[in-house]
């Protein structure tokens, strides 16, 4: 879904995409986390997956050789551009902060400043009964498309005490280095 997005939106003169197109943008190994290597009946699969709940559809017609795909999110969801540059850079590129996703949407829709992004993605978050995205750790957003990156409401929390862990240790490290160096030091006086 995320790499019919990109292409609808950023090269809208070679889109919809035929099988083997969208097989290259999805392994594209620029502007992706992670990087993937899907065979043409993987990427087969997800359209005939994404089909099947009328979020993509087959084109054919007059003018086309092959058969080619588009999304329908847009229109299935009621999603505008600026939602639909979000959700894609959000699927193609993993978790990001709000800095990150205006600057890595600009080829897709220009925001004006963060806190549009922002309000955005809160919108995307509120939907009911289906969120799209959501806060992680570290002022992150991800997107919940497919379930993968929902976290507990507790989430960050064993990361937040991993942490202070970690920073406990060190300044106890550390005093100790300052009480050895000061030994040193007196060594010479």
């Amino acid at each position: 879904m995320g790499a019919l997005l990109e292409k609808d939106l950023t090269t809208p003169e070679y889109y919809p995409l035929t099988l083997n197109a969208l097989q290259n943008a999805c392994n594209q190994k620029s502007s992706r986390e992670p990087v993937v290597n899907y065979d043409e009946a993987t990427v087969a699969q997800g359209l005939e997956l994404l089909r099947q709940k009328q979020l993509a559809l087959k084109v054919t017609g007059a003018g086309h050789r092959v058969e080619k795909y588009a999304h329908r999110l847009g229109e299935k969801l009621n999603l505008g551009r600026r939602d639909l540059a979000l959700l894609c850079v959000l699927m193609l590129r993993g978790p990001q902060t709000v800095g990150e996703l205006r600057g890595r949407t600009e080829r897709m829709h220009e925001f004006g400043d963060m806190e549009e992004v922002e309000h955005v993605l809160e919108a995307l978050a509120s939907l009911q009964p289906d969120p799209l995205t959501a806060p992680a750790a570290r002022g992150r957003w991800v997107h919940l498309w497919s379930g993968a990156h929902v976290e507990s409401e507790s989430g960050p929390e064993p990361v937040r005490s991993s942490l202070e862990q970690r920073v406990s240790t060190l300044e106890r490290e550390l005093d100790e280095l300052k009480r050895q160096m000061e030994s040193f030091r007196r060594q010479f006086e």
